[in-house]
């Protein structure tokens, strides 16, 4: 089978053999399984070698067009391979949409047309810097971020000594965004800011949560998130009742749920990515390790995720960044709705805010570039460190050191309800109110 280009989107194959065959995986077992029966030629092809061109009848338009390259890697095999299709979707959908419907993009006077050169980093750090650093080499002068902050801190800290913007979807660690780079991006708030909404959704609850637990994985984004559960859990008068450290890639988690159930908190609030966190829902299922609510920062967002526990599912609650209902409209696609139309009518997998994240980046970059009026990277990094625009996504405004703003691109809080995920906080976005407290797992099932 031949790799995914990027010609496959813009012939109309938009559903793509490789994403198509990855939405019929179930879960990440056969993810990690379809890495292996992968050759090596297959994992580090180009997957965006080729611009997305307009079809034949319109190539010699396209020839009066300059190309304006984004590089990067994202994990489309390996451990963060199901959120990676994700980010690596968005990127597919804002450039196949700028190009092909709205013919390119206009900056100082001149048109362009983008191309991607996204390469699969396999979820491993190694392979990304590896590959960001050739890129980096060959002429690359702007990036896009992977998945997972493991990922996104290495890579960012070879675009930052090579002076290159990197805007990215990918990584919330504070050490992302704590050592002083100038030319990092990101589309969420640093991982210890990112709670503050879901603490303020713990308040308006009825009977009001008394006491809470934390269990997060060793490392680099969980850790930090974790400790902005605590802060803002205990600022909104939680009390902290234990906090649980597991290995980075736990295995098992009976002894921690045991702790669990010996002293039960209103709240179990879990920190750490996808795989994980399905690890601790179904070992939660199996030993009836039940509380009133159940909060997982990464999982329940995906539909794959949803699947997998089925019914179990019902009344998890989780961070999310984008709906398709936000109000938010911009120039490109017009409203959040329409974004989401438009990615429905290409792709069969569904979408998630990683997805909606990954589209802002570009058009992100494209709103900087035509405030500079310039593609140099230095005047696009100013441009990005001024930002303050809205696109369908959120508005868009970074902290001085990177992150997003707080206020503005702060996290609300979803509930999967009936096996849909409904906005539960804040009130002005809400699509549903709260389930709480939660029913116990033998009332799921």
């Amino acid at each position: 089978m031949r790799p995914l280009l990027a010609e496959d989107l813009s012939a109309g194959h938009v559903s793509c053999t490789r994403t198509q065959r990855m939405d019929r995986l179930p879960w990440q077992s056969q993810l990690i399984a379809t890495r292996k029966r992968l050759p090596m030629k297959r994992r580090d092809v180009l997957l965006g070698a080729a611009t997305l061109a307009a079809p034949a009848i319109r190539s010699a338009q396209a020839q009066t067009h300059k190309t304006l390259v984004f590089g990067g890697s994202v994990p489309l095999t390996g451990a963060a391979a199901e959120t990676g299709l994700n980010v690596n979707n968005g990127y597919l959908t804002a450039t196949k949409y700028l190009n092909e419907l709205l013919g390119g993009v206009e900056i100082g006077g001149e048109k362009y047309r983008i191309q991607l050169k996204l390469f699969d980093d396999a979820s491993d750090p190694a392979r990304a810097t590896t590959l960001i650093q050739r890129q980096i080499d060959d002429g690359t002068d702007f990036f896009l971020g992977s998945f997972g902050s493991n990922i996104v801190l290495p890579t960012a800290a070879i675009t930052e000594r090579a002076h290159k913007p990197m805007v990215q979807t990918g990584g919330g660690s504070d050490a992302i965004f704590t050592r002083g780079f100038k030319y990092v991006f990101g589309m969420y708030p640093r991982a210890t800011r990112q709670f503050a909404a879901a603490a303020a959704l713990f308040k308006t609850l009825h009977p009001t949560p008394q006491s809470y637990s934390v269990i997060y994985t060793n490392d680099a984004f969980s850790k930090t998130a974790a400790e902005g559960v605590k802060l803002s859990c205990d600022a909104a008068g939680l009390k902290r009742l234990d906090t649980y450290e597991l290995p980075q890639k736990p295995t098992d988690v009976s002894s921690v749920l045991g702790s669990v159930r010996s002293k039960t908190p209103d709240l179990l609030i879990c920190v750490m990515h996808d795989e994980d966190s399905l690890l601790i829902a179904r070992q939660m299922v199996a030993t009836r390790t039940n509380v009133k609510l159940l909060f997982q920062g990464l999982g329940p967002q995906l539909a794959s995720f949803r699947a997998a526990l089925g019914k179990y599912s019902e009344a998890l609650l989780c961070s999310t960044y984008w709906d398709e209902s936000v109000p938010y409209k911009d120039k490109f696609f017009g409203n959040s709705k329409q974004f989401a139309d438009y990615y429905h009518s290409k792709f069969t997998r569904p979408i998630a805010y990683h997805t909606a994240g990954a589209a802002a980046c570009i058009l992100t970059y494209i709103l900087a570039m035509q405030a500079a009026n310039s593609i140099d990277p230095k005047a696009v990094r100013d441009a990005l460190a001024a930002a303050d625009f809205e696109t369908f996504y959120s508005r868009i405004k970074f902290t001085p050191q990177g992150d997003g703003d707080p206020l503005l691109m702060g996290g609300m809080v979803a509930q999967v309800q009936k096996g849909k995920l409904e906005t539960v906080f804040p009130v002005a976005a809400k699509t549903a109110d709260p389930i709480y407290p939660a029913p116990p797992w033998d009332k799921k099932a």
